[in-house]
Parts: C-alpha cells; structure tokens; sequence
C-alpha cells in the first residue's frame, strides 16, 4: 500500500497551494462582505490548467486523474469555499458530465468553451420540491417536433446568474419517477430561460452565486439532449460521485485551514503566564481535530483512487463526504471557540469557515442523504 503522491500530483498540490494562499486568500474576506464572486480568478484558473483540470487534453483540458482534481479542491478549500464550490460545479459537475455522457459533437462544441473559461457551466437539478428526492422534480420536457420545451423552475444554482451554459434536469412523464428524467443542455441566452439571484441572504458561500432559474415555454433542439431520454436520472447521480470527491476534499481544507489557524492562535495567546495551547483541555481539541483532520484527508484521498481505477464510487465518495463534512464542521467549531471573541468577528477567517462548513454539509446531498446512500450500498433493498 503506497501512500505517496506521484510527482505530477505533487506539482498541481504545489500549484493549487500557492495559487490558493497567494491569489484567493487575499480577496476571500472581501468577496464574502460583497457577495460577489471574484471572476478574475476564473481567468486565472485557466491559465494554471485548473479550469478543466480533469478535462481530457483533447478538448482544451489538463487531463488530471481524480486524485489530482481532489488535491486541487482541497486546496481551493483551505482559502475560499466560494471558489472551490465554483470549480466543483463548472468542472467536476458540468465539463465532466458533458465528457461522459456527450457526444462527439456536443463535447467538441461545449468543452473547448468551458475550458477556456469563455463560458461558465451550472448544473441545474434542485427544486422548490425536488430536493433530496429528485425523482419527484416538476421540471417538465415536450416533444414538439424538432424540438423539446421545457418548463419549470430550479433553485439554490451555483454559477447560475453568469453561466453561459446549464445542464438541465426536467422529466418527460412524471409517472415513471426516474425512468422519465432527461438531461438538456441549455444555452442561457435562450428566450424562454429567466434568472434572479435567490432572496435573501446566504448563511455561508457568500461569495458564490445562487440562482433561481424559471424556463418558460423554453424551446430547445433535439440535438440538446445529453445521453439518451430516460438516462437523466442515471447522469445526475455519476456526476454528484464525482461532485461528492470534490465537495469533501473541500471540506479537508477547511478543516486543515482551522487547525492550522487554532495552532497559530493558541501558540501566541498567552493567559494565566502561559500559552493557551499548553492548557490539557486546549491540546486535547487540537489533538482531536488533527485526527479528524488525517482521517478525512485519507478518505478522500481513497475515493479519488477509487475513482481513478474505474470502480464503482457511489459507496466511498458518500463515505468520504459524510465524514469530512461532519469532521470539518466539528473543526471549524472547536476554532471559533478556540479564538474566544475573536473568532466571533471575522477579523479571523475562523468565522468565515464555521458559516462556509454548513453549506457543505448541505448540497449534492445532506449528511443524511449520504447515510441512506452508504446504508443501501451496505444491506440493499428489500425486494419485498
């Protein structure tokens, strides 16, 4: 069993950190306060191969194994989980979608785009009712002729107010639950597509754009089907595998950027004429969070290799979602208090991770979610 990362691994953790600590880190706290995403960076994506990263060469891509596009997420995540979550969606889920399910001529057309960062890809599956159970979406198709309309509404989508480019979910016949569920790629330039930003104001992720997306009579060629009619439902759940991997490589930084921020902290605090970090009950936090640290890390690491080798992911990849989230969310919270007041204020970063870690338990399916998945992977169904 080899746990060394290759030397091409190597290199896209070398980057991705200095880009992270150098690039993101800087404008994290302000993007935050704003509430908007700080679209330079996609620019500089590219230009780092990170875009696309796990895009194949050939279409404009970096062609990175799973393990790669992890390390890379992780650390996006230990800077700024706005931007990770932007990479996740546009490269993980849509790129790498249209990758597996496309055909020559839809991947010849949309990859190059979104690998280049010309255009922005967003992945359009919740609903007002049609969350955890997306068998139940509303989001209607037609056939008419030469052409499928679409109706119906999508909410809480990450890159969906500058996405150029949606993959939409929407069913033929309600009555077939999963059977009907169909893919679509829908250029957002189309007449029949409306976007707001969502109402209020998000807990964490503040930086990222969530968007409620009507589509209206919205007509669009035969040729936009993605896979054949009927495998939506199948394309939705590979991709969140693959989602899920980057998601909770994400939240192993987190929680590694609230280690290192505790252990920074409490080495230069000084109470009662001591370090606060050589109190019993403070090591003993630091001590749990940097198991809770390397156990997700491994796990995730794990999924991606998982990946990798063409096996089946859906267990390891929920696995690996669940623990990280929940370990990162433990982390983030022992840091905050860790900090005392400080970490009440974001004058530390530590209150940015507590709100951000939330969301991340969250979407491509709670911590609930992932226990029914993994439970069903373990016992099955029962045929009765």
């Amino acid at each position: 069993m080899d746990f060394a990362l290759t030397s091409a691994q190597q290199e896209v953790q070398r980057k991705a950190r200095q880009f992270a600590e150098q690039e993101v880190a800087p404008v994290a706290r302000e993007s935050d306060e704003r509430g908007e995403f700080p679209l330079h960076l996609v620019k500089r994506m590219r230009e780092l191969g990170f875009l696309a990263g796990p895009v194949d060469p050939a279409y404009g891509g970096s062609g990175m194994d799973c393990v790669s596009y992890a390390l890379l997420c992780e650390e996006l995540g230990r800077a700024d989980s706005s931007v990770r979550g932007f990479l996740t969606v546009h490269a993980g889920l849509v790129s790498m979608c249209i990758q597996d399910w496309g055909t020559e001529i839809q991947k010849q057309h949309y990859l190059p785009l979104l690998a280049s960062g010309e255009w922005i890809g967003c992945y359009a599956l919740t609903e007002p009712e049609a969350g955890s159970d997306a068998a139940s979406m509303e989001m209607s198709a037609r056939d008419d002729g030469d052409h499928f309309v679409l109706n119906g509404e999508k909410i809480w989508i990450t890159n969906g107010t500058s996405a150029h480019l949606a993959i939409v979910f929407a069913t033929m016949d309600r009555s077939l639950r999963h059977s009907g569920i169909c893919a679509f790629l829908v250029e957002t330039d189309n007449p029949g597509i409306h976007r707001l930003p969502m109402p209020g104001r998000e807990l964490g992720h503040r930086a990222s754009e969530h968007a409620h997306i009507t589509l209206r009579e919205c007509r669009v060629p035969k040729s936009a089907l993605l896979g054949q009619p009927g495998e939506g439902f199948k394309i939705a759940m590979s991709a969140l595998d693959r989602g899920r991997i980057g998601v909770a490589a994400g939240a192993v930084g987190i929680a590694q950027a609230c280690l290192d921020a505790s252990v920074a902290y409490t080495t230069q605090r000084r109470q009662f004429n001591q370090r606060i970090a050589d109190f019993e009950m403070v090591q003993a936090t630091l001590a749990d969070m940097a198991a809770g640290v390397e156990a997700a890390r491994l796990l995730v690491y794990r999924a991606a290799w998982v990946k990798d080798q063409g096996l089946p992911a859906t267990k390891a990849s929920s696995i690996a979602k669940l623990f990280a989230t929940e370990a990162a969310m433990h982390a983030a919270s022992q840091a905050v208090l860790l900090h005392g007041n400080r970490g009440y204020s974001n004058e530390y970063p530590v209150e940015r991770f507590y709100r951000d870690i939330k969301g991340l338990q969250i979407y491509e399916g709670t911590s609930h979610i992932q226990r029914v998945i993994i439970a069903r992977e373990l016992v099955g169904r029962d045929k009765k």
